[in-house]
């Protein structure tokens, strides 16, 4: 099938040629993919609206040999509440990177695509943080609801999030843990793994330090 459809979330982006981007994007579908978004650098290009960094939006695609070619895009949602605020918009990209980093291309992980989304809307229902609580070294002391209980201790869950008021280190914490359960870095039944430090043992699997956040803390 050379045409496809999916929806996505856009993670990273960057300058192609004169007038292009490629894009990489979280799918629902399809997983992480490459797209080749020609022409979208143009001032008169109609889609480039559509696929800034954090949107949500539909994609129309065409299988090519390197890169999906985008035909057409249609935003869902751009996710205004957390780009018009400093500390969600460092979260956000923070999340984006570790999605970038942790999860291969051409995979199909819905999970990790909805854990993705669902912390994007929960940062976007946010009026305010809560104030940052002291960080335990046992995991059961992190607000870990957030996610959603299932079969597994940190599986998404279809149920809508809570909009309580959450400290930033609540939804890192989260953030860093489901993402690494979902993709089997992360044992919940390993008591002794949960004294580790996610940002380090991300680190440490990524093999290099992560930008985003000291970027972010550095203009503070």
């Amino acid at each position: 099938m050379k045409n496809f459809r999916t929806e996505g979330i856009i993670i990273k982006r960057r300058n192609f040629n004169e007038a292009d981007r490629i894009l990489t994007v979280m799918t629902r579908d399809y997983g992480k993919l490459q797209i080749k978004a020609v022409g979208v650098r143009k001032i008169t290009s109609r889609r480039a609206a559509h696929v800034e960094l954090l949107n949500h939006t539909i994609l129309h695609l065409y299988k090519g040999n390197t890169f999906s070619l985008l035909t057409e895009a249609k935003m869902i949602d751009d996710f205004s509440a957390v780009k018009s605020n400093f500390e969600k918009v460092g979260l956000a990209y923070h999340f984006c990177e570790l999605v970038d980093g942790l999860c291969p291309d051409n995979q199909e992980n819905s999970r990790v695509y909805s854990l993705l989304h669902k912390t994007l809307s929960l940062l976007a229902g946010q009026k305010e943080f809560a104030p940052t609580k002291h960080i335990s070294s046992d995991i059961d002391d992190y607000t870990i609801g957030t996610f959603g209980l299932g079969e597994s201790r940190f599986a998404v869950s279809d149920a809508p999030i809570s909009r309580n008021e959450k400290s930033q280190n609540d939804i890192l914490q989260n953030f860093e843990v489901s993402l690494l359960s979902e993709l089997g870095y992360w044992d919940q039944n390993d008591r002794f793994q949960r004294q580790f430090n996610t940002h380090t043992m991300i680190e440490d699997i990524l093999e290099r330090k992560l930008k985003s956040r000291s970027i972010f803390a550095k203009l503070q």
